[in-house]
């Protein structure tokens, strides 16, 4: 009788939205958090995606540096372009786009048409700084 095939456990695409200055500690803790409220773990975790203009934000380039991800960085246009659930009015006019972390996951995943496993997991550390994580499947052809 052959075994029945476990299944492998997704590969994972993060979409990471910060404030200004956010801390690696703060980053790190809400991705945990994130990861925990589906029962994942890190090691699901492929590539991490953000908006072009968190490109030089320490804290999320040293995010990735840890845990080896690729960091890709996508417009305001590109990122505008994806649906998400719960575009934010507060981040179109701080970004120039709706979603910063849904729509990065969405895009790093490849699956610009959704869905997402985690739509947004806010965090906001005792210095004030936001971190938001958002989680999409990589779908394995």
């Amino acid at each position: 009788m052959a075994a029945t095939p476990i299944p492998a456990r997704p590969r994972l695409a993060l979409g990471l939205g910060c404030d200004r200055g956010t801390p690696l500690a703060t980053l790190e803790r809400a991705v945990v958090e994130a990861l925990a409220g589906l029962a994942a773990e890190l090691g699901q975790v492929v590539v991490a995606a953000s908006i072009d203009l968190k490109a030089d934000e320490a804290g999320l380039v040293q995010l990735a540096a840890v845990h080896g991800w690729p960091l890709r960085f996508y417009s305001a246009a590109q990122l505008a372009a994806v649906p998400v659930p719960n575009p934010s009015p507060t981040v179109l006019r701080h970004t120039g786009t709706p979603s910063v972390s849904a729509a990065a996951a969405l895009l790093a995943a490849g699956r610009a048409g959704g869905p997402l496993l985690l739509e947004k997991h806010k965090l906001q550390d005792a210095a004030g700084k936001h971190a938001t994580v958002s989680i999409a499947r990589i779908d394995d052809d």
